[in-house]
């Protein structure tokens, strides 16, 4: 039975390792051809385009991988099952079920490894990529973050106007707020340092407002401060993300971009939409492997073995197609993004299985 085993992962491993090279030939050629325009501007050479577009490789096997793995496997099963190496190994006695879970060990393997190269490599690539470019192209790195963003902190809303790297905003004003309700006062400055754990106003005017008076809105006191610090429950990895969308950050920094909006009473739905599709691509490549194999697996007598595979493989993808969509539509309509997002692969992973079970039986 090892024996077998390391046969069918060999098989399965060296079609999805030709899958994957051919996705990314096709994806570098592409992105090829839409930096060549930008070729020989500043000290944008063709070496440094593709130096470009090798950095962002390892998100396209992050972001592709189910649609690889999922093609890879189907080709090797197809050509097992062409050679009638299939009908050999059922006829030792293996069952589909046995060669389905082999066939599922295997794709979880790679898509570990995926996952593993979307979290840790990807955010670093990804970064380094555009810096790199935008470098090249003579583009002022620091100005393309220097985009505002308004924040809830607990009893303080912050508005920053520029944020240059991250550690260093201009034009700020500080909302103090009593209960989440009453306006306590409001600070302005047009310069704040961040450590990742303290914002430290320097030259801040500070408008408390008078609750002696609270009649006349416009009774104040102004107090003006060379420098004043205040604690914030956001760290550096928040302001970051600021500039990213969800998918271009990894599952830990989006658990924690989803806490500190759900404890800032803020909207957190496209961030929760992103993670729960992240925790249920494992699920939904299982499904439309154990949709897939009843194809493999099927009678020849009404059509033949590639139109089979092709139609196993358009309905998986199109399953594919449907979970990203429905991400959207949840979004739009506001259902429960975890619902949305793992009952559609609940059901197809149930009605494959028992099917796979009875034709195992037979």
């Amino acid at each position: 039975m090892k024996i077998l085993d390391r046969y069918i992962i060999k098989t399965m491993a060296s079609y999805t390792l030709a899958v994957m090279l051919i996705w990314v030939g096709v994806y570098s050629f592409f992105s090829f051809l839409n930096e060549v325009n930008d070729i020989g501007q500043a000290s944008y050479t063709l070496v440094k385009a593709m130096t470009y577009i090798s950095l962002k490789l390892p998100d396209v096997i992050s972001g592709h991988s189910s649609v690889v793995v999922l093609l890879g496997f189907l080709l090797a099963l197809g050509h097992l099952a062409a050679t009638s190496q299939l009908i050999v190994v059922r006829g030792s006695g293996i069952s589909i079920m046995n060669i389905t879970k082999i066939v599922i060990k295997i794709a979880l393997v790679f898509i570990v490894i995926a996952t593993l190269i979307g979290e840790l490599l990807v955010p670093i690539t990804n970064q380094s990529a555009e810096n790199y470019r935008a470098k090249a192209l003579g583009h002022n790195i620091q100005a393309k973050s220097q985009e505002g963003f308004w924040v809830k902190d607990n009893q303080s809303i912050i508005r920053v106007g520029k944020n240059f790297d991250g550690h260093l905003f201009n034009d700020i004003i500080l909302i103090n707020l009593k209960n989440n309700k009453t306006l306590a006062s409001v600070g302005q400055t047009d310069k704040a340092l961040f450590d990742g754990e303290n914002l430290t106003f320097e030259k801040t005017n500070l408008y408390k407002f008078n609750e002696k008076d609270k009649q006349q809105f416009y009774n104040f006191d102004v107090d003006h401060l060379t420098q004043y610090k205040i604690p914030v429950a956001f760290d550096q990895g928040f302001v970051s993300s600021l500039r990213k969308e969800p998918h271009d950050l990894s599952t830990w920094n989006l658990y924690k971009q989803i806490s500190f909006l759900t404890t800032n009473g803020l909207a957190s739905d496209s961030f929760e939409v992103e993670l729960y599709k992240r925790l249920v691509k494992p699920f939904t490549l299982v499904a439309m492997i154990i949709f897939s194999m009843l194809f493999i697996f099927g009678s020849l007598r009404d059509a033949s073995l590639g139109k089979k595979i092709f139609l196993g493989l358009m309905l998986s993808l199109f399953f594919e197609l449907f979970s990203r969509i429905s991400g959207v539509l949840s979004l739009r309509f506001d259902y429960n993004y975890f619902l949305v997002a793992s009952i559609p692969t609940l059901i197809v992973l149930v009605f494959a299985y028992i099917l796979l079970k009875r034709k195992s039986a037979q």
